[in-house]
């Protein structure tokens, strides 16, 4: 790989220990990896085949890390008649999931491509999805074709390999072409594992275990998904805490944390999504046995019956992360958007409780350091010397920045940002710069994707 070296930097925002941002610096990347930061390195000195750009007038920040995400569903964004505003959840959930399991092989990598596509150029680096649904007539090599489409845009994917196995006659919100026994969850979880899992420094594929949600899997289905996880010492992730918690004390005596508690489905190696009805006990057993969050603030807009207790979840310690969601409930897949989302949110409740809102930096960091520790990548989420060349860069030399570039650090969350980056870059590749994906012709990918979201989805709604 050739060398890179991001010349004049007006900021560079490490996201380090100490919250540490360099001003009129420079940054090397040899290969993959952040080599050096430091004022007015020499390029003359460098390698021949360094290439320089010029990082005037530019903010450089870490690759914003996606911790919660369905890229299938982005297959049916901007229906009016599949509207939360104009239907029930029982209504949404009956007209919704008949049309997801008509997806095809096909349709998983095409969303997919649409997915990483969007959020790369919003300056995502990484990407967990959460991919639950598995239609019997798509087969099993839907994972395998998101792999595909991770590698044609450059994307360091995490791929959590989801499944639903309780039959809708005994509670499961999913129809029957969706469900999945036990054994073949199961044993599909553990090929992926064996084909793609590397769990090496700078790792650009890696599998999570992640059935869908305890209201939609029987308990074995839990059990053998932890049993196996630390078997093959990968990691465990599911939806808590989203309005089912009542459900399953009914079904079990317990509220949803303490049936994951129960199971052994916590720990530093499990994180969970969206935890918005979470109460004051349950946080603190997250806290207490290290479980992860993942934050979707923009669900909260149409799903969330309050919005989620960010505020006291970072008072007590626990780790959280910002995921994007499916288009289910978000009809975009821009996590730098959730930066801004996820503090406004807590700015809009932070009167009716005692938790102080986390400083903006906070939030910029949930969506880099914090998803990192989700995903246990040491390697990723700063902007430091022998760590990953995982970045993105901001020209702020526009109308937009007037006045707002005195604190780099909490721009993205106070101000928001509604354009793509300027330049996002993958494992010491740039993938997006100056509106083009290099290589890729980005009206071709959306040609290829509509095709199938006409053949598909449009006949089915």
């Amino acid at each position: 790989m050739a060398n890179i070296l991001l010349k004049s930097c007006d900021a560079v925002v490490t996201c380090d220990d100490n919250n540490t941002v360099l001003r009129n610096t420079d940054l090397l990347i040899k290969g993959n990896t952040i080599a050096r930061i430091e004022k007015h390195i020499d390029a003359s000195a460098l390698e021949s085949d360094t290439t320089i750009i010029d990082a005037t007038g530019h903010f450089v920040y870490p690759g914003l890390i996606n911790t919660h995400h369905h890229f299938f569903q982005c297959f049916v964004r901007n229906h009016a008649h599949l509207d939360w505003t104009k239907l029930s959840v029982l209504e949404w959930l009956d007209r919704i999931y008949p049309l997801f399991s008509q997806l095809d092989e096909d349709c998983f990598y095409h969303s997919s491509v649409a997915a990483m596509g969007e959020l790369i150029k919003h300056g995502c680096t990484t990407a967990f999805d959460h991919q639950y649904n598995f239609p019997r007539h798509a087969g099993k090599q839907l994972i395998d074709r998101q792999f595909e489409a991770a590698d044609l845009l450059g994307m360091r994917f995490h791929a959590g390999r989801g499944g639903n196995t309780l039959p809708k006659s005994q509670g499961s919100t999913i129809p029957d072409e969706m469900r999945e026994s036990t054994d073949e969850f199961i044993a599909d979880c553990a090929r992926l594992i064996d084909n793609y899992h590397d769990a090496s420094p700078g790792s650009m594929r890696q599998v999570v275990i992640a059935p869908c949600q305890p209201v939609n899997s029987y308990v074995d289905t839990f059990i053998e998904s932890i049993a196996l996880a630390r078997d093959k010492k990968v990691l465990l992730h599911s939806h808590v805490g989203e309005g089912e918690s009542e459900v399953i004390r009914q079904r079990t005596g317990m509220r949803t944390v303490d049936w994951c508690e129960d199971i052994g489905f916590v720990g530093s190696d499990v994180w969970l999504a969206h935890c918005w009805e979470l109460n004051t006990d349950e946080i603190a057993t997250l806290a207490r046995t290290n479980t992860g969050v993942s934050h979707c603030p923009e669900p909260v807009y149409l799903v969330g019956a309050e919005v989620t207790p960010i505020a006291q979840m970072h008072a007590a310690g626990v780790r959280i992360g910002l995921g994007v969601d499916g288009a289910a409930s978000n009809d975009n897949s821009n996590l730098m958007h959730c930066i801004h989302s996820a503090y406004m949110l807590q700015a809009l409740v932070a009167s009716q409780h005692e938790f102080s809102v986390p400083e903006p930096n906070a939030f910029l960091h949930y969506a880099t350091r914090g998803g990192a520790d989700l995903l246990q990548r040491p390697d990723l989420g700063r902007l430091t010397e022998g760590l990953a060349a995982d970045l993105f860069m901001l020209d702020t030399r526009k109308v937009d920045f007037i006045g707002a570039t005195h604190a780099p650090e909490s721009l993205i969350a106070k101000v928001g940002i509604s354009a793509p980056v300027d330049l996002t870059m993958i494992n010491g590749r740039v993938v997006w710069r100056n509106g083009e994906f290099p290589g890729l012709d980005e009206q071709q990918l959306f040609a290829q994707a509509q095709k199938h979201v006409e053949r598909v989805v449009y006949p089915n709604l």
